[in-house]
């Protein structure tokens, strides 16, 4: 893991998404701009994720030293969600939305962060199911790779 001081480069990101609703399966691939941030032993990506509808939101990944734990957060609009993955544990969350907040909880079977200086480049994949109220929402992936 990068262990240096604060770093910024600007990095491109390649982001696929997949998850599966009532059955229903949405899949999204985008190449975004972003920037790379390393602050002592943590990691940052930001990056702005184009939405289906034109809109945009901002997105942030922050990874620990030890690449076991990743948070995720998104804000467009009213609507703001922070969501921490850490395998096997369950870990509870809350979207937040013009009409109040949507307590979550987020199960994370699957979690692989590999990262390298030279060039600064990487790899995060998580898979995740989300739960409201025990109910369960969706099964979800994310697989985002980026370089500078």
């Amino acid at each position: 893991m990068m262990t240096t001081a604060a770093d910024k480069s600007e990095v491109m990101i390649h982001l696929e998404t997949r998850n599966v609703q009532d059955g229903q399966v949405n899949q999204l691939v985008q190449d975004v701009p972003g920037q790379f941030f390393n602050m002592g032993k943590t990691i940052y990506l930001r990056y702005q994720e184009k939405a289906t509808d034109g809109q945009t939101a901002a997105v942030t990944f922050k990874v620990n030293a030890a690449g076991d734990e990743v948070q995720l957060s998104r804000h467009q609009g009213d609507n703001r969600s922070r969501m921490i993955f850490a395998v096997n544990q369950q870990v509870e969350a809350k979207y937040q939305t013009a009409y109040g907040n949507l307590p979550l909880t987020i199960l994370t079977p699957k979690l692989n962060v590999s990262l390298s200086n030279y060039p600064i480049s990487g790899k995060v994949s998580v898979d995740y199911t989300l739960f409201s109220n025990g109910q369960e929402l969706g099964q979800y992936k994310i697989r985002l790779q980026f370089t500078a």
